[in-house]
């Protein structure tokens, strides 16, 4: 059992990496149900395609899918349209903001330069929009900086997380730091477009929407049964899609290199802008865990990205690092301890019962008056 006290993370470089087990019950995650069939454990889209990185049509019919039932979903949620939403995806946006106003409250107390880092993997935009229904709630004053400056057309610059906003009073008489949050997506964001040799910044729903659905799904209805069956493994899989057209292959490949996500295969981007940005991001993110004094939280993540794993692992040369890792389960910890074995400046959290979302916003990261601190379960 241990315990983060405010005290203890507060006056720290504050740094979060949020993965895709934030957004669980709001939008599809990469594991599928078919069992690989030395382990078996269930596949993800990431086995499947290292699997299947020689055979065209499966790899085309995988890749598909994971526009239909992960891509898509993330860039036609509409997190504003609160009853078309079923009880278990307000309950994710709420998270989302109590998790940020954490941050904020945590921010708060710092008597000046009130920053933090928050790092996803996710590419749903739902940190974005989170802190956009907070700022619009009045009951928080900061700033989110996605990377981002521009007035109609908004450009992607890593050098601008750099940059910190204050208030200065009349007669500049006195200034005041307002807190702000850092929003990096090393992963990308369906909110991105290539323009030229820059990445473009909206939050436009619709033109999300229109993105995605340029794509030209394939479909083969085997592959959709054995992929859904948790009975089946990737044996099944094979031979599957050799009627498809070589021509709808080739147009799919085309809009599907174009998307502004990771491929992941390898965790690679298509298209040069965005794979710079990729690894600005990482050493964007090597830098902030070697300043001194430095917090890391992590939730949700699965360390599947081996370019950040081993960035994390390095940085734990930082004598005054302090890295917390909350594991979903009990074989979850057992499994990202193996990764991280040795390290002294890394505690594993876990609470009763599965760490989500919500567990980690009330258990794990959570600000009160009673406790006055966050707390977390070793």
């Amino acid at each position: 059992m241990s315990q983060i006290n405010r005290s203890d993370i507060y006056d720290k470089q504050l740094n979060f990496l949020i993965g895709s087990g934030a957004s669980v019950g709001l939008l599809p995650t990469l594991s599928v149900k078919i069992k690989d069939s030395n382990s078996e454990k269930n596949h993800t889209f990431e086995t499947l395609a290292t699997h299947f990185s020689d055979d065209k049509a499966v790899r085309s019919l995988l890749f598909s899918c994971y526009v239909r039932d992960v891509i898509r979903p993330a860039a036609t949620f509409n997190p504003y349209d609160i009853s078309g939403m079923s009880q278990r995806q307000k309950t994710v946006v709420e998270n989302y903001e109590k998790f940020i106003g954490t941050i904020l409250a945590l921010l708060e107390k710092k008597p000046s330069f009130k920053r933090a880092n928050v790092f996803t993997t996710n590419y749903d935009g739902m940190i974005a929009h989170a802190a956009e229904r907070l700022i619009h709630s009045n009951h928080w004053d900061f700033t989110l900086n996605d990377g981002s400056t521009g007035f109609v057309r908004k450009m992607l610059q890593t050098r601008n997380f750099s940059r910190y906003v204050k208030d200065q009073g009349v007669f500049d008489r006195h200034e005041k730091s307002i807190p702000q949050i850092n929003l990096i997506q090393p992963h990308g964001s369906v909110y991105w477009y290539k323009t030229g040799d820059h990445i473009q910044v909206s939050y436009s729903q619709a033109d999300a929407r229109a993105r995605i659905d340029k794509v030209p799904l394939l479909a083969d209805d085997d592959f959709d049964a054995a992929l859904d069956n948790a009975t089946c493994t990737e044996v099944d899989l094979e031979g599957l899609g050799n009627a498809l057209d070589d021509t709808d292959i080739e147009r799919f490949w085309r809009e599907y290199d174009a998307l502004p996500v990771v491929n992941p295969t390898k965790w690679k981007f298509h298209e040069t802008v965005f794979e710079e940005h990729y690894y600005q991001s990482l050493r964007l993110l090597s830098y902030e865990l070697e300043r001194p004094n430095s917090v890391f939280i992590v939730f949700g993540f699965s360390f599947a990205d081996e370019h950040i794993l081993n960035l994390i692992k390095r940085s734990l040369s930082n004598p005054s690092l302090k890295v917390y890792i909350c594991c979903f389960s009990d074989g979850s910890k057992n499994e990202i301890e193996d990764k991280f074995e040795g390290a002294r400046n890394v505690a594993f959290l876990r609470v009763n019962g599965d760490l989500d979302f919500s567990s980690f916003n009330n258990e794990v990261f959570s600000v009160s008056s009673a406790e006055g601190g966050v707390s977390g379960n070793d």
